[in-house]
């Protein structure tokens, strides 16, 4: 009899030894939480998580938690913690004797492990399957993990209600700080949450919050952590929680991160599976300040109780990096990313597209000039007619190209494309990476097919850029769990589109949209670097496209429901976009537009649009793609300038000029 026992305990010590060895060498399931993709910004920092759950995770060490909330969930949850195998065999006695007693489930003895591995790893059904995988799995953490280990990501993904998985999410959705910041009183308020998220949130029962954070300071008196003076003080202490949604409204880049996550779905070969439970990092090309700077210009330029809806996009003209979105004014209550709306019409912004065209094919330079008044336009074999007008019906009589985008004039616009023709025109949008269907009528000169913002900021990009266009990037690689790369952004040099020079003469012309006179002007004041731009309005959209040598950037207003805008909503889209631009790049030395070869520049004569000569008593410094411009001197004032020696010494001080900007430019 004495064999039998001896040779069973030795059976069960066996087995239990091969059952701990085939544990301890076979792989632990990939948590959810491990496995959560990563989407991270220029400097690494963790903009979003992505995970089946939607739950957004702000994982944190252990020693980046408050040791009074460690001591307080300790002492809630699992006194024993640092004593026990992960299993609280005395406390599962005696959980067993009240249930049998009552009859009924009427005790748990779950240690800290034991939820981890039930949160991690398993369903919460009350199946003895699950029993027995929870079982393994607890064994399993405490072989292979460390104590602070587990605690650590116990506390990282146990739920705190309202959405916040994580002691980190938690302390800033219901105090707006840090979970290393968390005082004696808040510290046990949170650690009570967890035994009911619902029935103890402080947002829903505050009354039972505070029954709930009265136990757990008991508690943490019995287990000698605080005196009991100490508790009273943090029961009775008042505290301040941020209101209910803070979390939500702290989401970083909301509109981008749900734009990567339609990228690598659709285009990157990145299954969605995948991006949930591959423990992905994905790194882009979104620059936090640039982005916080777009997320304060919109707050500040929007009116949070209005309808209007915004979009602002802004790429480096130089790499094609997209560094900042902003799809809508309130992610939390429109999710549409209106950055990539295709039924706005881009109104004047699209003019530059038209005079770009015109520039580059040398078809008109600067000085070319139409009569802007009342004018009936007939096209297409003169079957149809077209009737434009000027806002506010302001006509300006003989204009130059300068003068008719300063002042947005309607009548030149259309005169310019009907010259150079749509086809042209609609080639050259084309070549900007304007993707969106446009229709071959007079009107387009006006902008009234529809162009995405998105779209309008790449095309400008390309300008700004001296011709040279860049794809738009917003990923520039993915790894897996592993480190292995998934994909890397293609290298590219960019392709030359546009001259340089027709690109450098428009841009000094639509710098003056910001001068005195032009639609900008209003702005011109809030920027203190070159910058040149264009405003646009239609009855239901707002816009201002502009750049800097460093970005590009759109911003358009407007409604969602097909409602018109007002003079006062579509003025709105300006100040976002100046403001902005200087926020962005308030760290950044002014730069201006880098002067290509191939431009020229001379002094016009303003009353004749010739060469200006010594007597005449107003001219302008003007530039022109090389070959376009004038080659006669003013006749009216007769000055030393006037024959052709003089001419060439002209040149020869402009072309010193030219040299001189270069140099600043570099």
């Amino acid at each position: 009899m004495i064999k039998l026992i001896l040779a069973s305990i030795m059976a069960v010590v066996l087995a239990l030894g091969i059952l701990l060895g085939f544990l301890y060498n076979k792989s632990l399931p990939v948590a959810d939480t491990d496995r959560n993709s990563r989407l991270l910004d220029s400097q690494g920092g963790i903009v979003a998580t992505f995970s089946a759950s939607g739950r957004r995770y702000e994982p944190v060490q252990l020693n980046q938690i408050s040791p009074l909330l460690v001591q307080a969930t300790l002492a809630v949850e699992d006194r024993k913690f640092y004593d026990h195998i992960g299993f609280d065999l005395k406390g599962m006695g005696r959980a067993i004797l009240v249930n049998l007693k009552e009859m009924e489930r009427a005790q748990g003895a779950s240690t800290l492990t034991q939820q981890l591995a039930r949160n991690l790893y398993l369903s919460h059904a009350k199946t003895w399957t699950r029993k027995i995988k929870e079982a393994m799995y607890t064994a399993q953490l405490e072989m292979k993990y460390s104590k602070d280990e587990i605690l650590q990501m116990y506390l990282n993904e146990i739920y705190y209600g309202h959405g916040a998985y994580g002691i980190e999410a938690a302390s800033l959705m219901y105090f707006g700080k840090h979970a290393s910041e968390l005082d004696l009183a808040e510290s046990a308020m949170l650690a009570g949450i967890p035994k009911g998220p619902t029935y103890y949130s402080p947002y829903n029962h505050m009354d039972h919050a505070k029954k709930r954070q009265r136990t757990v300071l008991g508690t943490m008196v019995e287990n000698g952590d605080i005196t009991q003076r100490e508790a009273d003080m943090a029961a009775a202490k008042e505290l301040h929680l941020k209101p209910q949604g803070g979390l939500q409204a702290r989401m970083a880049a909301p509109y981008f991160r749900d734009y990567v996550k339609h990228l690598v779905t659709s285009q990157l070969g990145i299954s969605e599976e995948l991006l949930d439970h591959g423990g992905l990092n994905i790194y882009t090309t979104l620059d936090p300040e640039t982005q916080a700077a777009a997320e304060e210009s919109v707050a500040q330029g929007m009116d949070p109780q209005s309808e209007l809806e915004t979009a602002l996009v802004s790429i480096d003209p130089r790499t094609g990096y997209i560094k900042a979105m902003v799809g809508g004014k309130n992610y939390k209550t429109n999710q549409f990313n209106h950055v990539f709306a295709t039924t706005r019409q881009p109104g004047s912004t699209f003019k530059p597209i038209m005079y770009l065209t015109a520039l580059s094919s040398k078809t008109m330079s600067s000085l070319s000039t139409f009569n802007s008044e009342p004018t009936l336009f007939r096209y297409d074999n003169n079957r149809k007619t077209y009737q434009p007008s000027n806002f506010g019906g302001k006509y300006l009589g003989e204009i130059n190209m300068q003068e008719a985008i300063a002042a947005s004039d309607n009548i030149y616009a259309v005169n310019t494309l009907l010259k150079v023709g749509t086809g042209n025109v609609i080639a050259m949008a084309k070549k900007l990476g304007i993707e969106s269907p446009l229709k071959p009528v007079p009107s387009l000169a006006l902008g009234t097919s529809p162009i995405s913002p998105f779209e309008m900021a790449s095309a400008f990009a390309v300008i700004s850029n001296g011709g040279k266009r860049m794809p738009p990037v917003a990923v520039i690689k993915i790894t897996d769990a592993a480190g292995e790369v998934l994909y890397q952004a293609p290298e590219s040099n960019g392709e030359q589109v546009v001259d340089p020079a027709s690109a450098y003469v428009l841009t000094h012309l639509m710098e003056s949209v910001f001068q005195s006179g032009g639609t900008g002007s209003r702005v011109s004041t809030m920027i203190k670097r070159p910058v040149a731009g264009k405003t646009g309005t239609t009855e239901t959209d707002g816009w201002m496209v502009g750049y800097t040598p460093e970005l590009a950037t759109a911003v358009w207003v407007g409604y969602d429901k097909g409602r018109n805008i007002t003079t006062l909503d579509g003025h709105r889209a300006a100040p976002i976009f100046a403001r902005f631009t200087e926020k962005a790049l308030e760290h950044a030395p002014p730069r201006i537009f880098a002067i290509p070869s191939g431009v020229v520049t001379v002094y016009i004569d303003q009353e004749t649009g010739k060469l200006a000569t010594t007597d005449c008593p107003d001219k302008k410094l003007q530039v022109f793609v090389a070959g376009t411009e004038p080659t006669e001197y003013c006749p009216t004032h007769v000055g030393e300038h006037s024959n052709s020696n003089n001419k060439s010494e002209n040149t020869v001080k402009h072309s010193w000029w030219d040299s001189f900007k270069r140099w600043l430019t570099r």
